[in-house]
């Protein structure tokens, strides 16, 4: 099934994606025979513009069908259709590439204090290589972006952030490290050029755990150790990811993640998979994609990732926007993130949320037909009036008012690995 528009995400912006059935960016529009050479041409230049990841030309290769996603020529599909890829991650295991995401040392023994003047967490409790999803928060309190940071005991904490946040990110760091070395700490940044794969699955432990000598059943969910991963020495393997399945992220030198890919596709377990399962993946997981579902004008609050911010940070009040955000808290908020289920047309972003009696309430941020539910999910922001789950709400597709109820979040239950 070739699904020539569709809102997906890895932990980027939300970019509309048109995939060609040549794994090309496709020009809309036909006309005459020149027009035509023309938007080729206009197509290929595109194309050549758009950053690439190591394994760019393996993409190719395997079938897969390139968009353009944060500025970076990106799989949305591969051979099996989007549903079939989507299942498959649910019920073995799938090869997701994320070498675009933005991955992060920070260095010096001040390192802990510089992340916390910049996120929610409490990174200084962390033990020696655990992580934690955090926010980078403005001083109004909206979201810059969603991020994870490990403590290692390698005397560096290591991070990785989105993609289609990368060039804000890294401004964000930079400006705030001149800051510090200005004040005298001792403090550095260090932008790695690896590339980053995640295996999500059921299977993906045992798949694994053959090209391992460390035992899997010790790295718990967001913990992270140094490894040789078949054979390939200096991979950081990370038991995380963006699908709610058990799963891990490699972040492996550029030289040899071809060869790590082919070696994990040799069990029949593993498949590639690309930006649309992903999105769908990540969307019956409650997981909220930076650009749709959160972003400057959202707080964590309102966004329900109040979990987020460490007890310690709370009660000091020392992060980003901490006196707009704290007191949300207690205070609550006039309108929150909730999850959506519907029958019928498909819901999407933007889609007006209404309520009995047919006054908008809110919009939609994310919506899909659950593969695995086999009915439409969504997410988007509500009056807190109609935030309670179970609530009767409609939703406007195709100006017609839909029945929805108001549903807990994740949609399918996750099945992170926790020992």
């Amino acid at each position: 099934m070739m699904w020539a528009r569709l809102m997906v995400g890895v932990g980027g912006s939300g970019l509309g994606l048109r995939a060609s059935r040549d794994g090309l960016l496709r020009v809309a529009g036909a006309g005459c025979t020149g027009k035509k050479q023309q938007q080729q041409r206009q197509a290929s230049s595109a194309e050549a513009a758009l950053k690439k990841t190591p394994l760019f030309d393996f993409h190719r290769d395997q079938g897969g069908k390139m968009v353009d996603f944060a500025g970076w020529s990106m799989p949305v599909q591969y051979k099996d259709s989007h549903i079939v890829s989507h299942m498959h991650t649910r019920e073995h295991c799938s090869i997701f590439d994320v070498s675009h995401m933005l991955q992060t040392k920070v260095h010096g023994k001040d390192r802990v204090k510089f992340m916390e003047s910049l996120v929610v967490a409490d990174i200084e409790d962390l033990k020696d290589n655990q992580g934690t999803l955090t926010l980078f928060t403005t001083q109004k309190g909206g979201i810059i972006d969603d991020l994870i940071v490990t403590k290692t005991d390698q005397g560096y904490l290591y991070v990785v952030s989105n993609a289609g946040c990368s060039d804000k990110d890294t401004a964000h760091m930079k400006d705030r490290l001149a800051e510090f070395k200005g004040a005298g700490f001792d403090v550095d940044l260090e932008f790695l050029d690896e590339a980053l794969i995640a295996l999500q699955g059921p299977s993906m432990s045992r798949v694994l755990q053959e090209g391992l000598k460390e035992d899997l059943s010790k790295l718990t969910f967001m913990t992270s150790t140094l490894a040789t991963v078949f054979g390939i020495p200096g991979c950081r393997v990370t038991r995380c990811g963006y699908t709610g399945e058990d799963g891990v992220e490699i972040s492996v030198p550029q030289s040899r993640v071809v060869e790590l890919t082919e070696k994990l596709l040799a069990n029949s377990e593993v498949k590639l998979a690309g930006l649309g399962a992903r999105d769908s993946l990540r969307l019956e997981a409650g997981l909220c994609l930076y650009g749709n579902d959160i972003d400057e004008t959202t707080t964590p609050v309102e966004a329900t990732l109040v979990w987020t911010i460490g007890k310690r940070r709370r009660q000091n009040k020392d992060f980003p926007g901490a006196d707009i955000i704290v007191p949300q808290i207690k205070a609550k908020t006039a309108r929150k993130r909730v999850g959506l289920v519907s029958t019928g047309p498909p819901v999407r972003q933007h889609t007006p949320i209404l309520s009995p009696d047919g006054k908008v309430i809110g919009e939609v941020t994310s919506g899909c037909p659950s593969p695995c539910l086999k009915k439409n999910i969504a997410m988007g922001y509500v009056d807190a009036a109609f935030a309670k789950n179970g609530t009767a709400i409609q939703v406007e597709v195709r100006k017609k008012a839909v029945p929805a109820t108001v549903s807990k979040m994740p949609f399918v239950p996750t099945n992170y690995y926790s020992g």
